[in-house]
């Protein structure tokens, strides 16, 4: 049986969908915190069951049984997230896993400047360290994270953002395709693999010049200092480690660490990626 985490969020629901082109329903099962909200899932057949990174004992039976177990990593962060991960990896192992798999970040490493990629590069070493198969999908940064700032954009007509570099934005259909096929086909991507990225890189900059277009109304980038714009956000309602969180992404950006495209993701999809342009035309 395949088992899929977080099967109700973004890109795990996606995930699930796209598995299903791909496996019969009774081959897929899923954990997750809320049953209820899978509910859809059981209906078509899907094997739906409770489990909580937190809770060892939940995630024993929510992985009984499986062949193969993807594991979305977690939305903590810090030592809480390292914790949570291996919890569900050694979950899996315990469960009789043949392949273990596990969404990682295109730059994860130890030394970045963006907190979740420690976590990512922690999980990856851990996973690394055992007698188990494992996939780590280093994805692509997220395309849909340049909705937290279209909305502002198109309201003021300026995009202010701290300093920032080029991003690989990848949608979250071409990732949950890409985790599908691994998942389907057992060893398609083993071991860390290479950026599962879109081939174009584009700074805010870019993105602001794309929202121009798209809009038709002309949307200014205006660069923030980094404590300037952290006291803005603060002051707009957003909590402050949230705020400091968020800098550590233009950090990163700026020290160029999302500056990687690869062909390997659209070589697994066999198509050319979807751009940010239509990521950002879904966001107007």
């Amino acid at each position: 049986m395949i088992i899929i985490t977080g099967a109700t969020g973004q890109l795990g629901s996606r995930i699930v969908e796209r598995l299903l082109e791909r496996a019969p329903a009774n081959e897929v099962g899923v954990s997750v915190r809320d049953a209820a909200k899978a509910s859809s899932l059981a209906e078509r057949g899907v094997r739906v069951r409770t489990g909580d990174f937190t809770e060892p004992a939940g995630l024993e039976h929510a992985f009984e049984g499986a062949d193969r177990v993807l594991i979305i990593s977690a939305a903590i962060r810090g030592d809480a997230a390292v914790a949570a991960s291996k919890t569900a990896v050694d979950a899996a192992r315990a469960a009789g896993a043949r392949r273990i798999l596990y969404t990682s970040h295109q730059a994860a490493s130890k030394d970045s400047l963006f907190a979740p990629q420690l976590t990512h590069a922690d999980t990856e070493a851990y996973l690394a360290g055992l007698d188990i198969p494992f996939t780590a999908l280093r994805n692509g940064f997220y395309a849909s994270t340049l909705g937290y700032y279209v909305g502002a954009a198109l309201r003021t007509g300026e995009l202010v953002v701290p300093e920032d570099g080029p991003f690989s934005w990848t949608a979250h259909d071409d990732l949950a395709e890409a985790a599908a096929i691994a998942l389907a086909d057992d060893g398609v991507l083993d071991g860390v693999t290479p950026p599962l990225t879109a081939p174009e890189l584009l700074d805010f900059e870019a993105v602001a010049a794309i929202l121009s277009e798209l809009s038709g109304r002309r949307i200014t980038r205006v660069t923030a200092g980094d404590d300037e714009w952290k006291a803005a956000a603060v002051a707009d309602g957003v909590p402050e480690p949230a705020a400091e969180f968020t800098l550590g992404m233009f950090r990163a950006a700026r020290r160029g660490e999302f500056a990687v495209a690869d062909p390997t993701l659209e070589k697994l999809l066999g198509r050319p990626a979807i751009p940010a342009r239509a990521v950002l035309q879904g966001l107007i």
